[in-house]
């Protein structure tokens, strides 16, 4: 019961961070501050990735990159924003639940550890019981022969009556 309302909730946090994503969007694009970092972010980011791409391919590095215009930086560094603000959220999920998921198979692992014990205690208390049972049977063969079988079974006295009772036949 718990599990499948726990997965609907990650999948509706998930949903819901969506439109709080483009929010963020849309505000970081209006405020005057933020607005001047997340230009100098995208293009950072822009240099970043096209030495990069530049590397990858075999061309110059040492060659200027033109910065973006500032709708451009503007627009990448709200999408990036945008995605990192869902991907942090979609962390966090996957992290919460791996951590449900840890107490879950904790608890399971120490119920198998108590039926184990318990295993153990009942195996031990079952070899006492067989060892009690061991010496007696000695101590019942230290009788038989010390008395002899007849002792202990009195043949003596049931061969006799078996006679009694035959001979009238």
């Amino acid at each position: 019961m718990v599990l499948p309302l726990l997965k609907l909730g990650t999948l509706a946090l998930k949903t819901l961070s969506k439109p709080v994503a483009s929010r963020l969007k849309n505000q970081a694009a209006v405020h005057p501050r933020f607005r001047q970092l997340i230009i100098d972010m995208a293009q950072a980011n822009h240099r970043f990735t096209t030495q990069m791409q530049r590397r990858i391919y075999g061309h110059a590095t040492d060659v200027e990159i033109r910065p973006l215009n500032e709708e451009k930086a503007v627009q990448a560094a709200v999408d990036l924003i945008g995605e990192l603000f869902v991907f942090s959220v979609a962390g966090v999920a996957v992290i919460l639940e791996v951590q449900r998921s840890a107490r879950s198979e904790a608890r399971k692992e120490e119920l198998r550890k108590q039926e184990l014990e318990a295993m153990r205690q009942r195996d031990e208390a079952l070899a006492r019981e067989v060892e009690l049972l061991r010496q007696k049977l000695e101590e019942l063969e230290q009788l038989a022969k010390g008395r002899g079988l007849s002792g202990i079974f009195n043949f003596k006295n049931t061969n006799t009556e078996i006679g009694k009772t035959a001979k009238p036949a």
